[in-house]
């Protein structure tokens, strides 16, 4: 995602984290990997200094994992203020099966930038044939680019981080053309 949104003149992509929200015997004992340090924690305030946004996520039981839901909860006073109305949105998942919900996902969190007045942009069908392939392990759809996690020691396929490159690229692009609107 950031190798295509960098990959656009004049478009940086800042990688942030919502905090976690559980303790950490907790993820211990669900074998959860260490949080990168390198990736600082965001803020809800900080969201409104972005041009455009893409939430990526795990899903949990076919909607966002509480820790990113807890993260929106804490957007209250942007909501008052509408900071971010009119700020273009877009999503990406993993889930662990493909069962697991990568479209009801995305559907209900659309319902938080609807709330905010944000622009939600779906990666739609413009990645092209890249989206009709079957001979792989795909994941993702026309709402947001997506990887299936297993139990989390699968890598993502090449076709799923094609999706995910040309999703970032597609809303660098979005950002660009609002910006110079």
């Amino acid at each position: 995602m950031k190798k295509g949104v960098d990959g656009v003149e004049g478009v940086q992509a800042v990688l942030y984290r919502v905090p976690e929200t559980l303790l950490g015997d907790v993820l211990e004992h669900m074998k959860a990997p260490a949080k990168d340090p390198e990736i600082p924690e965001i803020t809800a305030a900080e969201l409104a200094d972005a041009n455009g946004v893409l939430f990526g996520f795990p899903t949990r039981y076919g909607c966002m994992a509480a820790q990113m839901k807890s993260f929106f909860d804490s957007t209250g006073q942007l909501w008052k203020e509408q900071k971010l109305a009119g700020k273009p949105a877009g999503f990406f998942v993993s889930t662990g099966t493909q069962g697991g919900g990568q479209e009801t996902t995305a559907w209900t969190a659309i319902t938080q930038l609807a709330h905010h007045g944000m622009l939600f942009v779906p990666v739609g069908y413009t990645f092209g044939a890249g989206m009709f392939k079957i001979d792989s392990i795909r994941g993702g759809s026309p709402y947001g680019a997506g990887v299936y996690a297993g139990d989390g020691s699968r890598e993502p396929s090449e076709s799923e981080l094609a999706l995910a490159e040309h999703q970032g690229k597609y809303m660098a692009t979005v950002v660009k053309k609002l910006a110079q609107a």
